[in-house]
């Protein structure tokens, strides 16, 4: 298998390239030709939040020859080189491994791969990877999840829509199928809820539209940090899941028992 297949994620990839150099220098398993360590380093450094956190022998070392001239000096014997690239990069993988845990994170992954890994499981992985690298993308991506999971449920329950339909319609649509409607309900605290979720998925729209990558901006532009990039996926993964749910629970199969 390729490494490009292997490296899914950011923590994927500084974990390849801890191995990898583990192995250049000490001649165990799992090692890289120069071409993936410079593609490796590359890619790590073009994201700000990591390049921050790498190795100061990662941004000095251009290519592997180089890194292999600076090790063997550094440190004499393998065991002490398997231990200085360990602590080199324990404080960038801790942050990586923080970010993958960040609370509500796994019950939306949970209920969004259960009704389509391919695409929707897809999405909000997207958006979940651009968080802190790139927040532009991430708001976009947020966006896209949301109006990806309205149109596969409105696909599943037969319902046309526009394909170039706007994302606050394409949720109204889906609510009003699924009996979320505020207008569907009596209940003061039902009515609030439900009208704060169709506010909520017409802020991320407007949002996507005022600082997202999806089009383009003029001399003063807003740039979005990852707070705020964080808050969006967050909403979006929020209010997909729960669309996903409510279908599921609704479209589940029937107990023959009778029970």
């Amino acid at each position: 298998m390729a490494d490009t297949e292997e490296e899914k994620t950011t923590l994927d990839k500084v974990l390849r390239f801890q191995t990898g150099l583990i192995a250049a220098c000490t001649q165990d398993e799992g090692g890289f030709d120069n071409a993936t360590y410079e593609r490796l380093r590359r890619e790590l450094l073009a994201q700000s939040a990591v390049s921050s956190k790498l190795p100061d022998f990662v941004r000095r070392c251009r290519d592997q020859g180089q890194f292999w001239q600076y090790i063997k000096y550094q440190h004499a014997h393998y065991h002490e080189r398997r231990s200085f690239i360990w602590e080199s990069f324990q404080p960038l993988l801790d942050y990586l491994e923080a970010d993958n845990r960040s609370p509500g994170i796994d019950p939306v992954t949970t209920t969004l791969e259960s009704f389509d890994i391919e695409s929707v499981g897809a999405a909000w992985k997207k958006a979940l990877d651009r968080r802190f690298n790139d927040p532009d993308g991430a708001i976009t991506a947020a966006r896209t999840l949301l109006e990806t999971v309205c149109k596969h449920l409105l696909d599943e329950m037969e319902v046309e829509y526009a394909n170039d339909g706007e994302l606050p319609k394409l949720w109204h649509l889906c609510a009003e199928k699924l009996n979320l409607a505020p207008s569907q309900h009596t209940e003061v605290a039902f009515k609030t809820i439900l009208g704060s979720a169709q506010s909520i998925v017409n802020t991320l729209g407007s949002l996507r539209s005022k600082i997202g990558d999806a089009h383009g901006h003029g001399r003063r532009p807003v740039k979005p940090k990852p707070r705020h990039a964080e808050l969006a996926v967050n909403l979006a993964g929020t209010m997909a899941s729960f669309l996903v749910a409510t279908w599921s629970e609704r479209h589940a199969p029937k107990d023959r028992s009778g029970t």
